[in-house]
């Protein structure tokens, strides 16, 4: 993996954890912001499947408690730690063939998956800080500004 994809990765793993360290931090997860951080996290999930060539194990939109966003979120992170030991800059250029949760079949690099999955995720975190703040708790700031400064 390029050293730009995997400070991005880095970010991801850093972020997604900010998050759920957010949610909770509350007395009780607001329900569309555990529905959109469970989106998130099956949608990290979904991609790597199909960088992967398997099957994934969740839909697009789960329904997940917060222990289970935790475990899932260990699950994605430990697989593209894997998958950033192993890939080269070819396999960055490989093709992936898969179908969408219509059905619709597509063609995309596995660096353009790596690059939609981690700007997807910064989309729905950003969702989620701005449901927790409406519900009167403190989102973390996920900015990859924020992880740059505090990693220096």
């Amino acid at each position: 993996m390029t050293a730009h994809i995997r400070r991005l990765y880095d970010h991801m793993v850093w972020a997604d954890a900010r998050t759920l360290n957010a949610l909770r931090a509350m007395h009780a997860a607001p329900l569309d912001a555990l529905r959109l951080y469970g989106h998130l996290l099956a949608a990290e999930h979904v991609w790597l499947s199909r960088i992967e060539e398997r099957e994934p194990e969740f839909s697009a939109w789960p329904a997940l408690d917060l222990d289970q966003c935790a475990a899932l979120g260990a699950k994605n992170h430990s697989g593209f730690a894997l998958l950033a030991e192993t890939l080269s800059t070819n396999e960055l250029e490989r093709r992936v063939r898969y179908r969408n949760s219509k059905g619709d079949e597509f063609v995309n690099t596995v660096e353009d998956i790596l690059l939609h999955v981690a700007l997807h995720g910064a989309y729905h975190r950003g969702q989620v800080a701005r449901i927790v703040r409406g519900e009167g708790g403190a989102p973390q700031a996920t900015d990859y500004i924020f992880f740059i400064r505090e990693r220096s």
